[in-house]
């Protein structure tokens, strides 16, 4: 059921750390879901993204809601168009045939691709305990059940599985026993200036110098709910660097520009503006 999947090294667009590299291949050749935990921007979502693209594998994205069941994202038996088609005629389905009217959700698309794909389940953590752990039944067993038919789909492969949380919500022992771990941790100002360059190579060092070092003295500013993350500085980069009137010696006078791309809230926009006022 399972084809060999090459070694995943990174890509131009995102930066690989000896660690998370480890984990993730070795996740993949034990045929194990990995799960991600770290603070917004540190890259959960983007990883699964990569490795599609670097593995020329399709992606499938489930994003999880808080009120949803399992079996949403398993399959959906279309009910209301099956009873249209009975009542107007002008269908080429057969009524008859509930199957005809089932349609596969997230897992169930992962299931039954043709080719091994990259399975995302992004945000795990809003869910309920009953909603992971089944699951993880499913993702365990490579099957589920479609009980208005009565028929088993079992996947013609297994796909690779990259689960995110955020922490908001503990997860349940069972559903971590079952799981690869790792938390990517937000990178420090070394790393960040690497994805930095690989965003923006044409920037002159003395600028992405400035810039990273003004991005990490506003994330450690005192009583901020919302640190900036990595989307944030790229783009505030972009920002900068679109402006004809922006020099950058201003980021060292303290006179940052465009804090509303930095900060999304109010007091911290505020708090931002009055470091810069002290």
């Amino acid at each position: 059921m399972t084809d060999k999947v090459p070694q995943f090294k990174g890509t131009e667009k995102y930066v690989l750390d000896d660690e998370l590299s480890l984990i993730l291949n070795m996740t993949m050749t034990l045929e194990m879901p990995l799960l991600l935990k770290g603070e917004p921007g540190t890259g959960k979502t983007r990883l699964a993204h990569a490795v599609s693209e670097a593995l020329g594998m399709e992606l499938i994205v489930l994003n999880v809601k808080s009120s949803m069941k399992l079996v949403d994202a398993l399959y959906h038996y279309d009910t209301l168009t099956r009873l249209n088609d009975s009542r107007f005629g002008d269908s080429e389905r057969n009524v008859n045939n509930i199957e005809d009217y089932i349609k596969m959700g997230k897992i169930g698309q992962a299931f039954t691709s043709e080719k091994r794909v990259v399975l995302l389940i992004d945000e795990v953590d809003k869910a309920d305990t009953d909603f992971q752990d089944d699951m993880l039944d499913v993702l365990d067993q490579m099957q589920f059940d479609i009980s208005e038919i009565d028929k088993t789909i079992t996947a013609r492969h297994r796909p690779v599985i990259i689960i995110t949380s955020n922490s908001k919500k503990d997860l349940s022992d069972p559903f971590l026993g079952r799981c690869n771990f790792h938390h990517i941790a937000f990178p420090d100002e070394e790393l960040m200036q690497e994805i930095v360059g690989v965003h923006f190579p044409d920037l002159d060092d003395t600028l992405a110098n400035q810039v990273v070092t003004a991005f990490y003295k506003m994330r450690e500013l005192p009583g901020i709910e919302k640190r900036p993350a990595t989307r944030e500085l790229i783009n505030w980069i972009r920002a900068l660097t679109s402006d004809p009137e922006f020099k950058s010696g201003g980021l060292i006078e303290e006179k940052i520009p465009y804090l509303g791309i930095l900060f999304k809230r109010s007091e911290d926009l505020k708090k931002g503006r009055e470091a810069m006022d002290r």
